[in-house]
């Protein structure tokens, strides 16, 4: 992992404007800091899905099982697993024959996921992969041409440029079989004082889960971030629909990575992007689904209608 990180740093932070990627967040302090997030009254996403998958996991079983038939269920940065686990329960109570296969970059929250299954449903068929999701999908592909129903869940989408979005969907699409299902999350636009709070909220945990980032390098690549010299900011425009956030650099300052052997400059107000995290409408998610192949077969909403999670099939 680390000649791969210190690849992705060095361009990112080589770049003009300069950005890290969002996919390091999550080491054994990220992943803490995100179930964090997660529970925040600001960060309404996780509340909005959880109560989508509760009140539609009779019609998702049905969808999913296909008349009783065996499948998959592959989930996509399954993180802790806390949403999926409703529907393993529910599958699980009615007798439905599925093996679930979550994917994730994060080795130690598979770690966790796979033990917390184990003791709280024994009965349920795990094999975690840890690791890229094409690679992840490659391997089941090479052991099992059985039917999937893959789930990428959280708005997980909205974190790619929106070219990247359509090729990784593209992706998806090449490696699944006619008739397989993909189910997957949008955050959609609404109020942006509702959207800015998630991004920033009132205890300073989503700032400390992007400053984390640098304490990685720090720790993984031997650099001198100093923490302090960086302050977190989000920002929202509601005509596109697209949230970023920054680190800004408080003052001019040089940093040292030991493992590359560089040092990088930045300036007093100097911004990384750190993420995107694009809001959708109905019609970008037809045009999404519809220009990476798939079919809509149904939209299930919050009550809210603040999220949506849209089930598509590969015709």
């Amino acid at each position: 992992m680390s000649d791969e990180f210190a690849r992705d740093v060095k361009k990112g932070l080589s770049s003009e404007p300069k950005y890290l990627e969002s996919k390091y967040f999550y080491d054994t302090e990220g992943d803490k800091l995100f179930q964090e997030i997660m529970g925040l009254s600001e960060y309404y996403l996780t509340d909005c899905e959880f109560e989508i998958l509760h009140q539609n996991r009779d019609k998702l079983l049905k969808a999913f099982s296909d008349a009783g038939n065996p499948f998959s269920l592959v989930e996509l940065g399954a993180g802790d697993g806390l949403k999926t686990k409703l529907l393993l329960r529910h599958f699980h109570g009615h007798s439905a024959d599925f093996t679930y296969l979550p994917i994730d970059i994060s080795p130690n929250v598979l770690n966790v996921l796979s033990y917390e299954l184990s003791r709280d449903l024994p009965g349920v068929q795990v094999q975690p992969y840890p690791g890229d999701y094409f690679d992840g999908l490659d391997e089941l592909n090479r052991k099992d041409g059985g039917r999937k129903v893959i789930l990428f869940l959280g708005s997980s989408i909205g974190n790619f440029q929106p070219d990247d979005s359509l090729n990784f969907l593209k992706g998806l699409y090449q490696r699944m079989n006619r008739g397989d299902q993909l189910m997957i999350g949008f955050d959609l636009k609404k109020d942006p004082h509702i959207i800015l709070r998630a991004y920033n909220d009132d205890s300073g945990i989503t700032a400390r889960f992007n400053l984390n980032l640098l304490n990685r390098i720090n720790k993984e690549l031997d650099a001198d971030f100093n923490l302090d010299n960086f302050y977190h900011y989000p920002i929202y425009n509601p005509l596109n629909g697209e949230t970023r956030s920054f680190l800004i650099s408080k003052l001019a300052q040089t940093v040292r990575i030991g493992y590359l052997d560089q040092t990088f400059h930045f300036h007093m107000g100097e911004p990384v992007s750190m993420e995107i995290s694009q809001k959708f409408d109905l019609t970008m998610v037809d045009e999404l689904a519809g220009r990476s192949g798939f079919a809509v077969e149904a939209n299930f909403f919050d009550s809210r209608r603040f999220f949506l999670d849209s089930l598509w099939k590969k015709p």
